[in-house]
């Protein structure tokens, strides 16, 4: 073969090649020198099954989450169940698998407790206790606080309010009671009318007055006796404030949170 013939079919050859070096890997699966250490970008046949698996998951839309209730619905469902079985069926198996599952809710309530106190820990808007103490020092010192601030302002109650005291002159429990409020009366100036249900006088109040329908009018009800009503001169409004026995704070405290406190703003 001349020259000038093996350097046509030289030529050939290479040409040939060329088509031959740009077809994909015979492999069917990811060629790492190919794709990777060659630096030739991505190209189709580099892309291996695996990654075109999670480019559909990815594509797909998510599918719903669960509601909490419903999660909670299904654990209580369950334990239920276990719970049962456990005693329908006490084999040994049944009452491990209930006291397991048992458990593992009493870890979750045990963590959400825990979590629970260091949040309010860390939100004093939140934390009641700030409000109403109940550690022993900090509810005494409330309790003083509260107490400085019922006396201070029974002053500027005995001039809007009076009292209405009614009782029976047979009533023993009247007897007890007709000292604290005659005590109350005379230590803050407050106004008490004693109103007598059965026309008997009372030591403590010797001005009383016999009922002629106040006792009614004041919206009471049933003839129960000791009965203490807080009479509003500028609303000129009945406030019932208890019956029965009642010590000289426990009259203050009623007063005072009738008229100074909103209803649910201290518990």
């Amino acid at each position: 073969m001349t020259r000038l013939a093996l350097l046509s079919l030289a030529a050939a050859l290479g040409a040939a090649a060329v088509p031959l070096l740009a077809q994909p890997p015979a492999d069917a699966n990811r060629d790492a020198f190919y794709c990777d250490e060659r630096k030739l970008g991505s190209w189709f046949y580099c892309n291996s099954e695996e990654a075109k698996r999670r480019a559909r998951e990815q594509a797909m839309p998510a599918s719903p989450a669960i509601p909490a209730t419903e999660r909670m619905a299904q654990i209580t469902a369950k334990l239920d169940e276990l719970k049962a079985r456990a005693i329908l069926e006490p084999t040994s198996e049944n009452i491990v698998s209930y006291i397991r599952f048992q458990r593992e809710q009493l870890d979750r309530a045990s963590t959400f407790a825990d979590v629970w106190g260091r949040s309010i820990w860390q939100n004093p808007d939140l934390d009641y206790t700030l409000e109403r103490p109940v550690s022993t020092l900090a509810k005494q010192t409330w309790a003083e606080d509260r107490k400085a601030q019922r006396e201070g302002s029974m002053a500027a109650l005995t001039e809007r309010y009076g009292v209405f005291y009614f009782y029976s002159s047979s009533c023993s429990a009247c007897r007890t009671f007709s000292p604290v409020m005659r005590a109350l009366s005379d230590t803050y100036g407050l106004e008490v009318l004693a109103v007598s249900m059965d026309g008997g006088p009372n030591e403590a109040f010797p001005n009383y007055v016999v009922d002629s329908g106040q006792y009614q009018r004041m919206g009471l009800q049933g003839g129960a006796v000791p009965a203490l009503v807080l009479f509003d001169t500028q609303t000129r409004k009945p406030i019932p404030i208890g019956y029965g026995v009642m010590a000289a704070d426990d009259v203050m405290q009623r007063i005072f949170y009738l008229t100074q406190i909103e209803p649910g703003s201290d518990y």
